[in-house]
C-alpha cells in the first residue's frame, strides 16, 4: 500500500526546494507553462493576485503625482542602438520582428515574407522608445518634470525559465521621469525605490535590504541603480524592485534637450523604476509552507472561503443558505487597509475535505466550515492559513464576523514578523575568508540543500574582489546598503584591504 504524503507538497521544501516551488504554485492553480517555450498562462487566482499588485502599487504611484500612460510594444532597432551601454546590456536577450506577414508556401506551410525596412525590437525595457516622445514634448524647462508610469509586458528571451520568476515573457511597470535638474532626478530615484520597499514590506509582508547596486550589477547605461534584495526561505536573495539614475545618458542619446531658466540649452536628467511579476513568485518562496502558498492578507484574491457541509439536498440548501448570509454580512465589513472583506463561497458538490485541501494549497487567509450543527449553533468552525491545516477553532458567527478584520491584520503582520526573523536568523557577520568559503558551500553539490544566506562582510570596493566571490562561490554583492558606513571600518574579507563598511553577499536568482 502506498504511503500517504504527510503534505499537501511533493517534494517538501527541503528536500527540493526548487521542485518545491514549481508544484507549489501549480497545486495553487495560479500558473502553468504555455503551448510558447520559456512563457506562461498567468491563471484567474494568480493574476488576481497581480490586478491586487496593480490597484495598490499604482495608487501609491499616483499619490506621488505620477500619471499612467502606454507606449508601443515594438522599439525600432537603431533607437536601443543610440545608446551603446544599453544595447550591449540587453542584445542577448532581444526577441526581433524582421517581417510582416505570412504566405502560403510551396508545401502548404506559412513562410514569412514583407521584410522590413528596419527590425523592430520587441521591448526588453522602454527607455530608448519613451526617450524618443519625451525629446518631442519638452522644448522648455517649464514641460518639466514629466512623470509618466507604464503598465504593460516585456520580452527578455530568456533560455531557462520558472514561472514568475524568469520568463520570457512578464508583466510589470515602469516609471519613466524626466526632470530639469540632478538633484531633482536623484530624490525621484530615492523617492520610486522608498514606494517599493513600503509595497514589500507592508503589502507582501517581505522584509527587504535597501541600497546601491555594484557597477557589476547595475542597469545597462545608468549612472546609479538602487534596489530592494529580499532573503527567500532557501536563503537566496531575490532582486525585488529597482529604480534607476539614468543621468543624462539617456536624455543624450534621445535628444531630450529643453530651454532652461538662464536660457541655454540643457539635457534632461531622467530616471527609470520597475517592479513585476516575479514578485508573486518571490511571495511564494518567502511566506508558502510544504502545504502550498500562503497569502498575505492584504493582497489575497480573497480572504475567506465558506466551506458548506453537508448531506443531501436538504442539508445542502441550508448551508449554503448559512454560508451565504455570512458571507454577505462579511463583505459589508471593512479590512484594516480600508477595502471590503472579500470573500468566496465554495458551493461545489464534492468531498468537504477535498474542497479544504484545495483553498489550503491556494493559501486563502482563512477556511470557514459551516454544516448543520454549526446552523444549529449560530456559530462558524474556523482555520487559519498562518498555523496548521489541521489547527481549527469554533467560535459564534456573530463574534467571527466582527473578528475578521482585526484576524486578518494579525496575519499580515505575523507573516512579516516570520519572514524578518528568518531573515535575521540567517544573516551572520563574517570576516574570515574560509568561514565566508564554508558559509556559501553546500555539502553536497549534487543535490544542494537549502544553505547559506547573507553574509554581512566588509568589501574593499574593487570589482575585481566581488567578481572572485561570484566566480568561485556564485555569490554576489546584493547592494550597498545606504547606511553601511554606520557598521564602522574593516578589512575586505577577500583581499585585506581597507573597507569603510559591511555589505550582504549572497546567491541569488
Amino acid at each position: 500500500m502506498a504511503k500517504v504524503p504527510a503534505t499537501a507538497i511533493t517534494p517538501t521544501r527541503s528536500e527540493d526546494y526548487a521542485e518545491w516551488y514549481q508544484q507549489a504554485v501549480r497545486a495553487a492553480d495560479m500558473a502553468e507553462a504555455s503551448p510558447v517555450r520559456g512563457c506562461m498562462v498567468i491563471k484567474p487566482w494568480g493574476y488576481s493576485f497581480w490586478e491586487n499588485i496593480q490597484r495598490d502599487l499604482d495608487r501609491m504611484f499616483k499619490a506621488t503625482g505620477h500619471v499612467n500612460a502606454y507606449f508601443p510594444i515594438f522599439i525600432p532597432k537603431s533607437f536601443l542602438e543610440r545608446e551603446a551601454e544599453h544595447v550591449e546590456g540587453f542584445a542577448k536577450e532581444c526577441a526581433v520582428v524582421t517581417h510582416h506577414r505570412l504566405e502560403a508556401g510551396p508545401d502548404g506551410g506559412l513562410i514569412p515574407a514583407g521584410e522590413l525596412e528596419e527590425p523592430l525590437v520587441v521591448r526588453p525595457t522602454s527607455e530608448t522608445i519613451i526617450g524618443a516622445m519625451y525629446a518631442k514634448w519638452v522644448q522648455s524647462y517649464r514641460d518639466l518634470p514629466i512623470l509618466i508610469n507604464q503598465w504593460g509586458n516585456v520580452v527578455r528571451w530568456e533560455m531557462r525559465t520558472r514561472l514568475f520568476l524568469r520568463t520570457a515573457e512578464f508583466l510589470w511597470q515602469e516609471g519613466h521621469t524626466a526632470h530639469e535638474t540632478e538633484a531633482e532626478a536623484r530624490e525621484e530615484t530615492r523617492r520610486m525605490l522608498e514606494v517599493y520597499r513600503e509595497f514589500a514590506e507592508d503589502y507582501l509582508a517581505i522584509p527587504v535590504l535597501t541600497g546601491v547596486k555594484t557597477s557589476n550589477q547595475r542597469f545597462p547605461g545608468a549612472v546609479e541603480t538602487l534596489c530592494i534584495e529580499a532573503m527567500m526561505q532557501d536563503r537566496k536573495a531575490l532582486q525585488s524592485g529597482t529604480s534607476h539614475f539614468l543621468g543624462q545618458n539617456f536624455a543624450k542619446a534621445s535628444g531630450i534637450r529643453y530651454q532652461s531658466r538662464a536660457g541655454r540649452e540643457e539635457y534632461a536628467w531622467t530616471t527609470s523604476w520597475g517592479f513585476s511579476t516575479r514578485m508573486i513568485g518571490g511571495a511564494v518562496m518567502a511566506h508558502g509552507d510544504d502545504d502550498g502558498v500562503v497569502m498575505p492578507p492584504r493582497l489575497s484574491p480573497a480572504h475567506a472561503v465558506i466551506l458548506p457541509v453537508f448531506r443531501g439536498e436538504e442539508e445542502r440548501q441550508s448551508s449554503i443558505a448559512y454560508a451565504e448570509g455570512i458571507a454577505g454580512d462579511l463583505r459589508r465589513r471593512l479590512t484594516a487597509w480600508g477595502g471590503p472583506v472579500e470573500v468566496i463561497v465554495d458551493r461545489r458538490d464534492m468531498n468537504a475535505g477535498e474542497k479544504g485541501w484545495e483553498w489550503v494549497k491556494k493559501g486563502i487567509p482563512l477556511r470557514v466550515e459551516v454544516g448543520p450543527r454549526d446552523i444549529g449553533k449560530n456559530a462558524v468552525f474556523v482555520a487559519r492559513r498562518d498555523r496548521g491545516p489541521k489547527e481549527k477553532y469554533g467560535q459564534g458567527r456573530d463574534e467571527f464576523i466582527a473578528a475578521v478584520p482585526a484576524l486578518l491584520k494579525e496575519m499580515q503582520d505575523g507573516m512579516f514578523a516570520r519572514a524578518a526573523a528568518y531573515q535575521a536568523e540567517n544573516t551572520r557577520d563574517l570576516d574570515d575568508l574560509d568561514a565566508f568559503r564554508a558559509f556559501f558551500t553546500p555539502e553536497n553539490p549534487e543535490k544542494p540543500e537549502i544553505h547559506g544566506g547573507f553574509a554581512m562582510s566588509h568589501w574593499c570596493g574593487d570589482e575585481a574582489c566581488e567578481g572572485k566571490v561570484t566566480a568561485e562561490l556564485s555569490a554576489a554583492i546584493r547592494c550597498v546598503p545606504f547606511n553601511h558606513e554606520a557598521t564602522g571600518p574593516g578589512k575586505c574579507v577577500v583581499c585585506g584591504k581597507p573597507s569603510k563598511g559591511r555589505v550582504p553577499f549572497a546567491k541569488a536568482y
